[in-house]
């Protein structure tokens, strides 16, 4: 699962998420095709055939055609997503009914850093893609000038006023290459169950948070539940403490050199980390878990907590799904609350201040024929849409990345998913994630030092140190 130096989200545009009317723009309907029956001119003369000659003949047909779409909406906790995929896709072989897609799921981390890089530099990706915003990824490639210019088609759609300000990092020069499907914040979810068993207080506070660790240990509980098999998952964890201990401006410097790795604030972040985990604080073998498992171990009760994202908040659900099945975890529907991670004592910057994402979307292929770009122009219409939009929001807990309407947004019914807008509410700032402003290689590098850390491999400095050594050669050769 699972970039030039984008701007930090502030929160008005956070708030604009949930609380901004629609904006203007045509409906999204394409227009009317031409008309392929015109009648011939009257024949001058009763001997003349009568058909229409070859200007007037109706166009080409279109042949049957197929185009890939990559998409790492793979397992359990991306079924919603996947679904709504398949809606859009639908919808479009009605707009252009030669089409047919080829569905090529691929593990996120995978595609982001294996897959896709190595058809990029073969100039061969496919002609729909998954595609992550910011220097290492959608800036990165656009430049390369694999990617569609998408700006012409978002104003002829009249979408362009309906996006949030959501759309730097995937744009260079003023152009747009890719858009984000949604968003999310990162934050702790909380059984409150078991919270009420051993009377404790909700974690809102760091003293209320590691007390609730200490007893949920002595209970034989893990007191946080991680999956750490793939290293974005604990890296949420890691982000957050950036933010909290050296400030939620420090992810915003790491490509700039006005924040290193190896500063004795990040270094602190990282060995606050560490400390949890010497502490018995996250899962015992969190290595050999993976994401799933850290959802399967937080439902069946044998963690207290969760870092996670804000979409996981669709697991929590006792509604049914368009395929008439429960959520993964219905049997904690109305037990699970989320709230933003507790203020750390001592922490730079803007204690309230709460991490927000959108840094997953999609790109198209640069190499592409009319009737492709008419494929793209519909996905584009049917992905980026009010329905759309609000069937992320509702079945999946996708953050909208467009303005919705006060009547949209009054479908939300779940208190769940209320305490996560309402958490990003009461943010006073927001910050994005690392992995949306730094470069893939030190991305990368940030997995695999953490897995080190985690393993006792490393120490806090050893890992910021090896860290900041690829940022210093990734910042040289971007000059």
């Amino acid at each position: 699962m699972k970039k030039k130096l984008t701007s930090v989200l502030a929160v008005s545009m956070a708030m604009s998420a949930f609380l901004a009317a629609c904006g203007g723009g045509n409906d999204g309907k394409n227009a009317a095709s031409p008309s392929a029956s015109e009648s011939a001119s009257p024949s001058p003369s009763a001997s003349e055939s009568a058909s229409p000659s070859p200007s007037e003949s109706a166009a080409p047909k279109v042949e049957p055609f197929s185009m890939t779409v990559r998409h790492i909406q793979i397992g359990e906790p991306r079924k919603f997503r996947l679904a709504i995929l398949n809606s859009v896709l639908d919808n479009v072989k009605k707009d252009v009914p030669e089409v047919s897609f080829e569905l090529d799921g691929v593990e996120d981390s995978v595609n982001r850093f294996t897959k896709l890089p190595a058809e990029m530099a073969a100039g061969n990706p496919p002609k729909i893609f998954s595609l992550f915003a910011g220097a290492g990824d959608a800036q990165k490639y656009a430049k390369a000038g694999r990617l569609l210019d998408l700006t012409p088609i978002i104003d002829e759609l009249g979408l362009k006023d309906k996006f949030l300000n959501v759309l730097d990092p995937w744009s260079v020069d003023g152009k747009v290459y890719g858009l984000p499907i949604g968003g999310n914040t990162e934050g702790v979810f909380y059984n409150k169950e078991l919270f009420a068993k051993y009377n404790l207080e909700a974690p809102t506070t760091w003293d209320a948070l590691i007390k609730a660790a200490d007893t949920f240990k002595q209970n034989g509980i893990a007191p946080i539940a991680v999956g750490s098999k793939a290293g974005w998952v604990p890296n949420m964890f890691v982000n957050t403490l950036i933010g909290r201990i050296a400030g939620e401006n420090a992810n915003a410097g790491f490509i700039t050199g006005e924040t290193k790795w190896n500063s004795p604030d990040v270094v602190a972040a990282y060995q606050q980390y560490a400390d949890f985990e010497k502490k018995g604080y996250f899962t015992k073998g969190e290595l050999g878990k993976t994401y799933d498992d850290m959802l399967n171990d937080f439902i069946a009760g044998k963690a207290g907590m969760m870092f996670d994202g804000s979409w996981r908040n669709s697991a929590f659900t006792d509604q049914l799904d368009a395929a008439g099945k429960p959520a993964i975890g219905a049997k904690l529907a109305g037990k699970v609350s989320y709230i933003a991670l507790a203020p750390v004592p001592n922490g730079k910057g803007d204690q309230t201040a709460m991490n927000a994402n959108y840094a997953e979307g999609y790109g198209f292929s640069a190499d592409l024929n009319d009737n492709e770009k008419a494929v793209v122009k519909s996905f584009v219409k049917n992905l980026f849409s009010d329905e759309m939009q609000l069937r992320g929001l509702l079945e999946d807990g996708v953050l909208p990345s467009m303005k919705l309407s006060d009547e949209a947004l009054g479908k939300v019914t779940s208190p769940l998913l209320k305490e996560v807008l309402d958490a990003l509410k009461n943010s006073s700032k927001t910050f994005p994630h690392f992995d949306q402003i730094v470069q893939s290689k030190v991305y990368s590098e940030t997995e695999t030092q953490l897995q080190k850390l985690i393993a006792g491999k490393a120490t806090a400095q050893q890992v910021g140190d090896a860290i900041q050594k690829v940022q210093d050669a990734e910042n040289a050769a971007a000059k």
